[in-house]
Parts: C-alpha cells; structure tokens; sequence
C-alpha cells in the first residue's frame, strides 16, 4: 500500500536491441507525455547498430550498454538503476498515447493499495489498426485465473511500484520469451492488479525482429512458468489456485503433445507423455 496523497515519480526503462530508428519513437512518447516521468533510462543491450547514437540525440536520458543478455536482463538492470519508487517499461518498438502515465497516475492515487497496473492497447500494421484478438481482454482486480493462457499485460502498458519486486523478484533472466507472463503471473497470484481500460498503448506488427515470432511453441515457455508457480510455497496455502494451475498445464502439455506427434518428435512425444501423467496423478 502507498501513502494516500503522496506524489508519484516515475523512472521509465526502455530495454532495446538494434532497433535505433523505433528508438526514437518510443522516446518521443515519453517525452510527449502531460504527466513526465522523473527519468528514462535506456538500456542498450548490446546493440551492433547506431542505438549508441541515441544519448546524442536525447542528451536527458539515462543510457546504460551491457553486452548483450536478453530483454530480462535489461529490464532487471533499469529497475536496479531507477531512482523512483514507480517504474514504467516501454520496449522500445512500442510507443504512448500522451496522457498514457497521466491516467495510471490518477488510477493509482485513487487506488493506493494497488501497486500495479496496466491499460488496454491497440495494434497496427502498415500504418491500419489491427483487431486484437479475444484471447487478449484485459481484465482488473484478481486476474490470476484469467493470466494462465496467454499473456494478457504487455509490459509497454504497466506501471509498477518497487515494493512488487521486494516481494514477489524481477524479470526472470532464464526465459527467452514469455518473461513477462511469468512475471504478471507471480505478481497476480497474491496482487490485485489495476486495469486503466484505454488503449494508451500502440504496439507495432510486422518487423523481422520481434521475440514472438523467434520461437516456436510458446507453450513450451509457459509451462516453465506455470511449474514455477506450482512449486511456490505461496500456492500450498491457495488450493483452488493450484487446481488451476495443474488443469492449466494439462492443457498446454496436452497441446505440446499434439504438436510432437505431428512433427515425429520421439524424445519429445516420451518427455510429454510422462509429464501428463504425473500432472494428472497430482490432480487426482
């Protein structure tokens, strides 16, 4: 909980990776913002490109290099490296409406034992916007059991109070992929999470780059997450929420199968097989 009235400073964290031109763009939405942020502090991790460039370009900003560690690494080093209380991440692809921080300020000095939140966002490709799917509602309050398909926050979107990462830890620097919906996941299973239900945030579709589309079977970094949460002393004390976890993972198992069995995946097919019986066995 925070002190009702009290005022809210914001250090925004960028992690980037040879993506220079978007760069820009995401820092002109900071800087554009009718609420400022204290801070923006970017994270260069180990970009081969002109992203270097960028702490001539925007003199005001924090700029951080580390050779390259994966985008967990680069959120955890900006969260280590903020001077706020309050952090924003904005990856660097991504881009704000201007009174983007501005709403998810007042939402949080009208809610001050919330110390999450996130906002709608909207999709474009080619300059058109994309409809977004349903699989991706957002949600507010106890979201726990609407977070255990898919990803549902996307981190450009949230703000966050320190006190979460004192509690709960940081970005989870072993996933590839899916560090985020490991991270919303251990934060809701004992957080109400706050929704600002605006489309604040515009995410761009189609570059060669982006982590979701480096990765087949995402389920296969899910269930990492879900495995961590099923052994979390936190869930021995929440017996509906661990019953929804294993039903969850039977189903993400079930569908891993589907897809070795299509693709003659052997150790695979073996390593599955084993897993949804063991799942199951629990659940009984």
């Amino acid at each position: 909980m925070i002190e009702k009235g009290i005022i809210i400073e914001i250090s925004v964290v960028i992690p980037t990776y040879n993506r220079y031109a978007f760069l820009k763009r995401a820092i002109l939405s900071v800087l554009s913002q009718t609420y400022p942020p204290k801070e923006i502090i970017v994270v260069d991790d180990g970009s081969q490109d002109e992203t270097s460039e960028i702490k001539k370009d925007f003199p005001q900003i924090k700029y951080i290099y580390q050779k390259n560690s994966g985008v967990s690494s680069a959120r955890n080093l900006g969260i280590k490296q903020a001077k706020s209380d309050w952090i924003a991440f904005l990856d660097s692809d991504d881009e704000w409406r201007v009174d983007k921080l501005a709403k998810q300020v007042e939402f949080h000095k009208n809610n001050f034992d919330i110390l999450m939140s996130y906002t709608d966002e909207l999709w474009t490709r080619d300059e058109k916007e994309v409809k977004v799917p349903k699989k991706f509602q957002k949600y507010g309050g106890d979201i726990f059991e609407k977070s255990l398909g898919y990803c549902n926050i996307a981190p450009s979107s949230v703000l966050v109070h320190k006190k979460i990462f004192i509690n709960i830890g940081s970005f989870d620097e072993g996933l590839e992929v899916c560090e985020d919906y490991d991270l919303w996941l251990r934060i809701s299973l004992k957080n109400k999470i706050g929704l600002v239900d605006e489309k604040l945030i515009v995410k761009y579709a189609g570059h060669d780059d982006q982590l979701s589309f480096k990765h087949w079977g995402m389920d296969r970094f899910r269930v990492v997450a879900l495995e961590k949460i099923l052994k979390s002393k936190d869930l021995s004390l929440i017996a509906l929420k661990k019953e929804l976890v294993l039903k969850e993972l039977i189903k993400k198992y079930t569908l891993l199968l589907k897809g070795a069995i299509k693709y003659d995946r052997i150790s695979d097919i073996k390593k599955y097989e084993i897993k949804l019986k063991e799942l199951e066995n629990e659940l009984n």
